[in-house]
């Protein structure tokens, strides 16, 4: 086979995977006073897929979503969001509006309200200060609000002040807000961070169900809740991709275990 057919199959190819991708990183770079946090970065997500991302501290993890979510502008490559958007020439306000949210680490729930008014307040909607003043909540509204009760297992807990909810139970209820906001795609930083063993077998479950309509990424250390995910790994090492696979094929390589795994 000639270098030029070759090269077109490979170029049909690579239209392909694109084809099929909702998050598409290609070549990031980003240096912080020079140090590279992400080195030449990439991977793709299709639509539908859940994604854990493993690595050391210092990997590249909390920059890659900084700058999937607009806080960080990349030096150099491409985020493009569902084939169309540019991730790199919008802010994080006009990413947000296209349908990706964030869960950070630490749960920021408003802890005067009960977790019913949590996600009301969260719901996606004309948030204006006239809107916000007449609005009054509808019959779908609230049969929305029930769903994530449901999903995110507090319907017991509804009118409980969010202040009095156990760490795990806070957890559950941000990922909760973050579903009221309607995203394509969840990024969820150590959703199991501080959970006993329970709450940890809970939320494996709770974002598996989340899953069966959106697109998640999970940051994670919790090795045994990456496996009970059952989902395709990346390790990230360095700013860049380590290595792919199942948890199984990524915990066997032998730089994941001298760099992150340990013997």
């Amino acid at each position: 086979m000639k270098i030029q057919e070759r090269l077109a199959q490979a170029e049909d190819r690579a239209k392909e995977a694109f084809e099929r991708t909702l998050l598409y990183i290609e070549g990031v770079t980003v240096s912080f006073d020079g140090f590279r946090a992400l080195n030449n970065l990439s991977f793709a997500i299709e639509p539908g897929e859940m994604r854990a991302i493993i690595g050391p501290n210092g990997a590249g993890k909390t920059t890659m979503m900084d700058v999937v979510t607009g806080k960080t502008r990349p030096d150099k490559g491409a985020v493009i969001f569902d084939k169309l958007h540019d991730l790199a020439r919008l802010d994080e306000t006009e990413i947000a509006e296209l349908g990706i949210g964030r869960k950070f680490q630490k749960p920021t729930v408003f802890d005067s309200h009960t977790v019913y008014d949590n996600l009301e307040l969260a719901l996606k909607a004309d948030r204006r200060a006239r809107a916000t003043l007449w609005t009054r909540e509808t019959a779908d509204e609230r049969r929305r609000i029930e769903e994530i009760l449901q999903i995110i297992r507090l319907t017991a807990v509804q009118n409980r002040l969010a202040g009095g909810l156990s760490h795990g139970q806070k957890q559950w209820l941000e990922i909760g807000m973050l579903l009221a906001q309607d995203p394509k795609l969840l990024l969820v930083d150590e959703p199991v961070a501080g959970m006993t063993d329970v709450e940890t077998q809970q939320t494996a479950e709770l974002l598996k169900q989340i899953n069966r309509e959106h697109t998640v990424v999970v940051v994670e250390h919790d090795m045994t809740f990456v496996r009970e995910l059952g989902v395709k790994v990346t390790c990230l090492h360095e700013g860049s991709v380590l290595a792919e696979g199942t948890i199984d094929e990524v915990s066997a390589n032998e730089r994941v275990v001298e760099v992150y795994l340990g013997r």
